[in-house]
């Protein structure tokens, strides 16, 4: 019983049991935070069953080499995507379309939807262009039964011949295919030890851009799609295409006969902020990404790419209308302004000026008093450049840093403001702290109010014994 306790030793128990109330509240915290910010990004955009929609159709569809970029059942990562989509449809050797297992819009990991051109089905019956290359980028399920057909599609188009360029983790839906068995293989940098584990018949590369194998190629991080889609034109259209394109698309620091090594990297202390906002979501702002006809893929992609990552704000889709159709032919599926979350503010991804902004989205934001942010990519720069400039003015440089670290993009060139700061998630912070103090010492309190109660109601009755 208590009573029969030495005093050091209650006293040891009581702390310890306020040490592990506290370090429950915090836990709880973060819990809840991770799965907001994880129920957030795995988001859609709603399409609504009557909508009517352009007739999508492959880009450069007289392009002699064709490529097919696969969508998944399960939300695809957009920049996996997008960026390699913009890199093959810059050249008119290549015939350029999305295909899917289904004909529905097929979501973008948080970003708007696609409308496929051709199913795996039609591919099969010859009633769409069979691929010479296959782009296979990340998807949200890779090894699931929800993308069962898309691992047959890989394997009979890799049985027939077809190329293969593997985005990001999207080495995970190769490796699940087995295609890559007995391969040199490389994926994002955080998923290379598990990799190695689950998958031992494939030799995982460390710190390169791409690695090409025979007929497959896999590249590292997300943008590293770009110089991987790059490779593969050199090899099917020549270097002298490969040069204009990679040229045209300004990635930094790329050049065709460049080296393919890149950092070998790892999580640290640095990357800090951008744990603390995947754990401490709230406060966070909602900002809607205004889409428009002739937007560049990369722009789109880098925006939401960049927010995705750093979980500093959730990016939505939005656009005066419904659909918009990229500057390569895309139709993407959007929230029509007034529609889903509260929007916050309003940025414009691209080389648009603030006074050709399309007039739909000046009205609408005046009248709901939402401020516009233009990107005005400049000459000599893409859309990641633009977007980790401006994330580093919207929060902090390291925020920026580590963002780039997680889409494996060079930012030695980019002069990243130090001027930003974000005070949300340490102002979240220090109240989760507060807060975890409080709970873990409230049955402290609570024992020391029934005591003072107590010594209270005995004195009072001392008082009135004596008083009688």
């Amino acid at each position: 019983m208590e009573y029969l306790m030495p005093f050091s030793l209650r006293r040891t128990l009581r702390v310890t049991g306020a040490i592990g109330l506290s370090v429950v509240t915090i836990a709880t915290i973060a819990v809840g935070g991770a799965l907001v910010t994880t129920s957030q990004a795995a988001a859609t955009t709603p399409v609504d069953p009557g909508l009517v929609w352009p007739t999508p159709s492959a880009y450069n569809s007289a392009g002699p080499i064709v490529v097919a970029i696969a969508l998944g059942a399960t939300p695809t990562v957009a920049s996996d995507f997008l960026a390699p989509y913009e890199v093959f449809a810059s050249s008119p050797q290549f015939s350029v379309y999305a295909v899917a297992a289904s004909a529905s819009p097929a979501q973008l990991e948080g970003g708007p939807a696609v409308l496929p051109v051709h199913t795996f089905d039609q591919v099969e019956s010859g009633e769409a262009p069979r691929p010479d290359v296959v782009v296979v980028p990340a998807v949200q399920e890779p090894t699931g039964t929800k993308e069962s057909a898309l691992r047959t599609f890989i394997t009979d188009q890799s049985d027939r011949g077809a190329r293969i360029l593997g985005i990001c983790s999207g080495a995970l839906v190769l490796a699940e295919t087995g295609i890559l068995d007995g391969l040199h293989a490389t994926s994002h940098w955080s998923r290379i030890s598990a990799l190695e584990e689950s998958r031992p018949q494939v030799d995982w590369v460390r710190g390169k851009r791409y690695v090409q194998d025979g007929s497959v190629t896999t590249t590292a991080g997300v943008t590293s799609g770009i110089p991987g889609a790059l490779k593969v034109m050199a090899d099917l259209a020549g270097p002298a295409e490969a040069e204009r394109v990679g040229q045209a698309l300004n990635y930094p620091g790329w050049s065709l006969e460049g080296p393919a090594d890149i950092p070998t990297q790892h999580f640290t202390v640095a990357d800090a902020p951008v744990a603390l906002n995947a754990i401490l979501p709230w406060l966070r702002p909602t900002l809607g990404v205004g889409l428009s006809d002739g937007d560049s893929e990369i722009d789109i992609a880098g925006l939401f790419e960049v927010y995705n990552v750093s979980f500093a704000a959730r990016a939505v889709a939005v656009s005066a209308g419904d659909t918009i159709t990229t500057r390569h032919g895309l139709v993407l599926s959007t929230r029509a302004l007034g529609t889903g979350p509260t929007i916050d503010r309003l940025i414009i991804p691209g080389t648009t000026p603030a006074d050709e902004v399309d007039p739909a989205m000046i009205d609408w934001a005046a009248e709901h008093t939402v401020p516009i942010d233009t990107i005005n990519r400049s000459a000599g720069e893409n859309g990641f450049d633009a977007a980790l400039r401006y994330i580093a003015h919207d929060t902090d440089q390291a925020t920026a840093e580590s963002a780039a670290k997680m889409i494996d993009y060079p930012t030695k060139h980019l002069a990243l403001s130090p001027e930003g700061t974000s005070w949300r998630a340490p102002l979240l912070l220090l109240t989760s702290v507060l807060l975890a103090i409080a709970v873990g010492f409230l049955p402290a309190a609570i024992r020391l109010a029934i005591r003072r109660r107590r010594i209270g109601t005995s004195r009072l009755a001392e008082s009135v014994e004596s008083s009688s």
